[in-house]
């Protein structure tokens, strides 16, 4: 066999059913393979952008590792802003590049980029197998490494004269175990975890207003039933982060949705009243946390995660615990006594009843459609969506039930994401329906891998909020910037309706808001990709809202 089929066969192995790519020179051999391989379904992206985000999306939904392949050079760096929006929310991407032969290398070479080192900051990994006997070892650390521990994306380089070479199967390196045992040593739980445990029951025994801060850690290692668990034993409401939402049940009385930059304001206001916070699997991003020296400034604070350089990093925290998330609550739930803290349930449910999220219901409205698709779909749809205003309508106002029924761009903000990732998602997850929620400047970005959808006939549902704008800028630049609106105004749009439908998909237009149901469950029904352009308000804002740098308490529009 040659370097490419050990790839695929390795492949196999692992469990891998669909790639994402693009194919070019240098990636050649692996497309000869894939040519004759059988078991793998490849999908061909309109861009290797696309194929990073739909990777990233498929490993979301389903919790496995999504795999990408381009050529090298821009074939490569195109996958770079996919790479980084996985590594900025913790997915397991694999990544493969097509590389130049070897003694082409540093010779500048047609189509040579250095891909290992343009990535270098934006995975837990990065390499390049020279050896063929090499591949499956080198392939299998990879997927540990993706996977393992706090997950993240890694880029395999294949130089294309390793992937063209015949292979003795009887003489490849397939002995990984030592690299297995190494690696999660990286991950162990701190030697003295059972005083932390210890020190974690009193504080919480002592709380008279916990609350629980749940981020996207929550989500990676399955730990949602315990938080669940946590939360009702000793009455500590639960505030999520965006990549939290989906990890806690929406319509559990606990629930505070979201909290931060645009989250709810009672969500801010309890974890501003709170002693104690219990910060699981989450960050302290600046878009959770505003002034960092008023965040939660009343409370102690127990923060656990699995990854040590988190602990500290952005927020001091007075009990640090290293350790895999679901593990460290088993201990703690088997250790702390059942409290009810009626008081302090009921101040939640006063804040709650005085500070709703709301919005005028007049004319066609981002929010009403949201709460639409909610309620049309029974909760039970994935939700992808770009960055922007409607990223945030959607965060509000869909009640997310599960964990993995949010794909979206937190930490990096990727604008363009949600179209192929929805397309990843669904391939993941087909018995599930799959919106795209978008904003016009947001779809403009990726709107080719339409083509993809309309090519494999994936029928994902793409929303775009038009507002003839790019939302959040004109939101900023109205607040901030004394309404001087530089170039954030589209005010020469193309027809979206016409790109659908040339790209293969339907496609309807909505302006009123009693056209809302009927074209949703025409969406759903067809059976095709399809997009709902919906005209909205131009200057509807998303609200609430912390002014950047501001206490998470000081919040406009409440």
């Amino acid at each position: 066999m040659t370097g490419a089929d050990l790839l695929l066969s390795t492949l196999e192995e692992l469990g891998v059913q669909v790639i994402f790519g693009f194919p070019g020179g240098s990636a050649l051999p692996i497309y000869d393979a894939l040519y004759r391989n059988k078991k793998i379904k490849h999908i061909r992206t309109v861009h290797e952008q696309g194929a990073a985000h739909a990777a990233d999306g498929y490993a979301r939904a389903t919790g496995k590792v999504g795999v990408a392949l381009s050529t090298s050079g821009p074939g490569a760096t195109n996958l770079v802003t996919g790479i980084a929006t996985a590594y900025m929310d913790s997915v397991p991407v694999v990544a493969f590049t097509g590389q130049v032969a070897l003694p082409l290398l540093g010779r500048d070479s047609f189509q040579e980029v250095d891909i290992t080192g343009v990535t270098l900051p934006i995975t837990k990994h990065s390499f390049i197998i020279r050896e063929k006997e090499k591949i499956v070892k080198k392939v299998k650390e990879a997927f540990i490494i993706a996977s393992t521990g706090r997950p993240g994306p890694v880029v395999v380089d294949l130089p294309k004269d390793v992937m063209s070479s015949e292979v003795d199967p009887g003489c490849v390196d397939r002995e990984i175990n030592g690299f297995i045992s190494s690696f999660q040593k990286k991950y162990q739980t701190t030697s003295d975890i059972e005083e932390k445990i210890d020190k974690a029951v009193r504080l919480m025994e002592e709380s008279k207003r916990p609350v629980i801060y749940a981020g996207g850690g929550v989500v990676s290692s399955r730990a949602w039933k315990e938080v669940l668990e946590l939360s009702e034993k000793i009455s500590a409401p639960v505030a999520v982060t965006l990549m939290g939402l989906g990890s806690f049940p929406h319509e559990h009385p606990h629930f505070l949705g979201m909290l931060g930059m645009h989250g709810t304001a009672y969500a801010n206001y309890a974890v501003s009243k709170c002693d104690l916070l219990i910060a699981l699997g989450a960050r302290f991003d600046d878009r959770v946390i505003g002034k960092g020296s008023e965040f939660a400034k009343n409370a102690k604070i127990i923060h656990i995660d699995i990854d040590q350089a988190e602990l500290g990093k952005n927020k001091s925290a007075d009990l640090p615990i290293k350790g895999d998330l679901k593990e460290v609550m088993k201990k703690l739930l088997n250790r702390v006594s059942k409290r009810y803290l009626k008081d302090w349930l009921q101040e939640i449910e006063v804040l709650k009843s005085k500070y709703p999220l709301n919005y005028k219901n007049e004319g066609l409205k981002p929010q009403y459609i949201i709460e639409k698709i909610w309620e049309i779909t029974k909760g039970d749809a994935l939700i992808a969506t770009e960055v922007g205003q409607h990223q945030m309508w959607a965060a509000q106002y869909y009640k997310f039930r599960e964990p993995r029924s949010l794909i979206t761009s937190g930490g990096l903000g990727t604008m363009g994401f949600g179209l192929p990732a929805a397309v990843g998602a669904k391939i993941g997850r087909p018995d599930k329906i799959v919106f795209n929620i978008a904003g016009d400047g947001s779809f403009e970005m990726n709107c080719h891998e339409l083509i993809t959808a309309a090519r494999y006939n994936i029928p994902i549902v793409v929303v775009i909020f038009n507002n003839g704008s790019l939302g959040m800028v004109r939101q900023w630049q109205e607040l901030f910037y004394n309404k001087r609106y530089s170039h954030s105004i589209l005010s020469e749009e193309p027809d979206y309706v016409k790109i659908a439908l040339g790209c293969g998909c339907n496609a309807i237009r909505i302006k009123e808001k009693d056209e809302v149901e009927k074209a949703i469950l025409e969406a759903i029904d067809s059976g095709r990709p399809t997009v709902i352009e919906a005209m909205i308000d131009k200057e509807e804002n998303v609200m609430p809202m912390v002014p950047a740098g501001e206490p998470i308490y000081n919040m406009l529009g409440v």
